[in-house]
């Protein structure tokens, strides 16, 4: 919505000078990524983990809502020679993504939309890892920002990722150093399994065998 963008247009001028670095969660588990392949970061912002994983070795879209988030990206990219390696995208994060299922890597960090995340989750390629973090409603312990809405309940996002039929590699909720309490969580996609059709009885001259 129009509204939208040029509120967090707005946001972003505001900190133009203060870019923010990687979080630590998604640092701390780099390792664990591939060195060639396609992510995708969902509301990435100025480009914090799109950077990142582009000097990883990973070609990355870069969707997010604001265009001068997406110009501050790209600049971010430029300065440290990725900026070959990232497509940026502006999209309202309401809609649904225009993007084939190709991705090995998803991230979204500090980005809450429940009637997307399935659909996100399914542009992972089998094998594919998703990276999340978001905040918990303990968080509105010692900060009434974010509100409830842009919360998850403890415990939501490794049962997101079970449901789907994901392997939870990490799951972890705490304080983190910020003083947030957050929910993190690294899961691998696997392939669905196989449903055969129910066998047909064998039929015999006049009728099913017996």
């Amino acid at each position: 919505m129009e509204g939208d963008r040029e509120r967090w247009n707005a946001k972003w001028r505001e900190r133009a000078g203060d870019l923010e670095p990687p979080t630590r969660f998604v640092e701390e588990h780099l390792a664990l990524l591939p060195r060639r392949g396609r992510a995708l970061d969902v509301a990435g912002g100025a480009g914090r983990h799109a950077v990142l994983l582009a000097r990883h070795g990973l070609d990355v879209t870069l969707v997010d809502g604001s265009d001068v988030a997406l110009e501050q990206a790209e600049r971010r990219a430029t300065t440290v020679g990725v900026v070959g390696r990232i497509r940026l995208v502006r999209h309202d994060l309401d809609d649904p993504l225009p993007f084939a299922p190709l991705f090995d890597v998803l991230v979204m960090v500090h980005y809450l939309n429940r009637e997307q995340r399935d659909a996100l989750a399914e542009l992972l390629v089998v094998d594919g890892l998703l990276i999340a973090m978001q905040p918990t409603v303990k968080n509105l312990e010692r900060h009434a920002s974010p509100s409830r809405r842009f919360l998850v309940e403890e415990g939501e996002l490794e049962t997101w990722a079970t449901r789907l039929g994901f392997d939870v590699e990490v799951a972890r909720e705490g304080w983190t150093v910020e003083g947030r309490h957050e929910a993190e969580l690294v899961a691998r996609k696997r392939p669905r399994a196989r449903v055969l059709p129910p066998r047909e009885p064998p039929m015999g001259p006049s009728g099913p065998y017996r």
